[in-house]
């Protein structure tokens, strides 16, 4: 099959989402402005918040209220919560059953982050399914709205336990789960386990959607391949938002010089508007860099960018990079 075959509208739940091309939920990068910027130069219509703490919105955190914040357009609104707490847990999804501002609620239980898992979440709840099957059992029974779930293929290689958690899944009703093909102990290295996925797939009737690895159109494929029903592309899509747009299409798109320096300012307009210059210029540094990756010179503006403060300064380095490199083509 072509890959653009394997393109379709799925349902989560009860919710119609146009096509199967998602983007990751990744902490420190898929806030609004960035989400936004997929959307739109991307096309991806999936993509959900970066995750929410249970624990900072029972003790009403600003932070953590202010990372469920949705563009208007965004459809549908997917936030996603962590915890291990199946009191606070309950809590929180009665909490979000009443917001109509939000239509899937995804719990993850895959981050590998240290401070993550040193809490007792993401990945460190493989190794206690009783545990895992009571959080998925007081989500489904406590949400009004669909329920996914994100996971890993187990702890570590003596803990595979990706399987049985979509076995869970399937049994109390979760609408679709996202396989991560990497134990909590490859975290981003070695090679996504794609036979693993194939795996998890084939055991249950729900959903699957196959995640790691899906960085170009022949990846895609691959794990289109698998047999999943939707792909979900993370770290590819920093700096390149062009990506969904790639794999929806079926061939590579590579964007102008022009387009690519147009984005970048206006992701950093975005992400200004949306806070305090010097809260948004230093995170808009690492943005940057990845949209510089693969172009001539981009050390010398990115060492300049990251010693700049201002949005004026940040945008006249852009301008001078820009004009140096038009002069070179």
């Amino acid at each position: 099959m072509e890959l653009r075959e394997y393109i379709k509208e799925i349902k989560v739940g009860n919710i119609p989402v146009k096509h199967n091309v998602f983007l990751a939920p990744m902490a420190g990068v898929t806030d609004l402005p960035f989400r936004y910027i997929c959307n739109k130069y991307g096309g991806v219509v999936y993509s959900p918040t970066e995750m929410v703490s249970t624990r900072g919105l029972v003790y009403q955190d600003k932070k953590t209220h202010k990372i469920m914040d949705m563009y208007e357009n965004e459809k549908p609104k997917v936030i996603q919560i962590f915890g291990s707490e199946p009191d606070i847990i309950k809590q929180v999804v009665l909490r979000l059953n009443e917001d109509k501002n939000i239509d899937i609620i995804d719990f993850n239980m895959g981050c590998p982050a240290p401070k993550v898992v040193k809490n007792g979440d993401g990945s460190e709840l493989l190794k206690d399914l009783d545990k895992v099957e009571e959080i998925i059992k007081t989500l489904t029974e406590t949400s009004t709205k669909p329920v996914t779930i994100k996971t890993r293929l187990g702890y570590n290689k003596d803990t595979m336990t990706a399987v049985k958690v979509a076995k869970l899944c399937e049994k109390y009703g979760v609408s679709m789960l996202t396989v991560h093909g990497r134990t909590r102990d490859q975290y981003y290295t070695g090679i996504a386990d794609l036979e693993g996925i194939k795996e998890v797939k084939e055991s249950v009737s729900i959903p699957v959607v196959g995640n790691g690895d899906v960085v170009d159109v022949e990846s895609a494929k691959r794990m289109f391949e698998t047999g999943v029903d939707a792909i979900m592309i993370g770290r590819a899509a920093m700096g390149n938002p062009w990506i969904f747009r790639s794999i929806i299409e079926g061939k590579e798109y590579i964007p102008s010089l022009e387009e690519r320096f147009n984005v970048i300012r206006e992701h950093l307009d975005l992400a200004v508007l949306r806070e305090r210059e010097e809260v948004a210029i230093p995170k808009m540094r690492k943005h940057i860099a990845w949209y510089f990756k693969g172009l001539k010179h981009s050390s010398i503006a990115r060492d300049r960018i990251n010693k700049e403060n201002t949005y004026e300064g940040v945008i006249n380095i852009l301008n001078e990079y820009y004009e140096m490199l038009k002069r070179e083509e």
